[in-house]
């Protein structure tokens, strides 16, 4: 049986905002915008490339706005897309890599910056939050590992 992630919930304080951010800081595709009533809003993006969406709105989560870190979008070129989005003003720490070379440390313990020397798949990253601190990761993979 095949299991896909197709939607992750992205709890924000100012549905606007945040649908700005994600279209037109980002680039992310806007899929759905229906407002229902009053309490009721949904929001679909999605990034370009990815079968994944997000949704945002009004009434569709409990969670606390900025409460999600560790989000992880998957590029081929780890600084041009630093690069891309600096011009479109989002601010993005990076690229750097883990101290350990495996994966990183939550937070900046273990950065160091710039690329992985080698320029080795899953080894190099930036990071970026959403205006309500939601946070998110590049990571540049350029081969994909066996089985993914």
């Amino acid at each position: 049986m095949d299991m896909k992630l197709e939607v992750v919930v992205l709890p924000v304080t100012d549905v606007d905002r945040a649908k700005a951010f994600y279209v037109d800081r980002l680039g992310f595709r806007l899929d759905a915008d229906f407002t229902v009533d009053d309490g009721y809003r949904v929001i679909q993006v999605t990034p370009p490339g990815s079968a994944c969406s997000l949704i945002f709105g009004t009434g569709v989560t409990a969670a606390a706005p900025g409460l999600l870190d560790g989000l992880h979008l998957i590029v081929t070129d780890i600084e041009q897309a630093v690069a891309e989005l600096t011009e479109r003003g989002v601010a993005v720490e990076g690229p750097f890599r883990d101290a350990t070379g495996v994966f990183h440390h939550a937070g900046t313990i273990g950065r160091v910056a710039g690329v992985h020397p080698e320029r080795r798949s899953y080894g190099s990253f930036a990071a970026f939050h959403d205006p309500d601190g939601n946070g998110w990761f590049l990571q540049e993979i350029t081969q994909r590992a066996p089985g993914r």
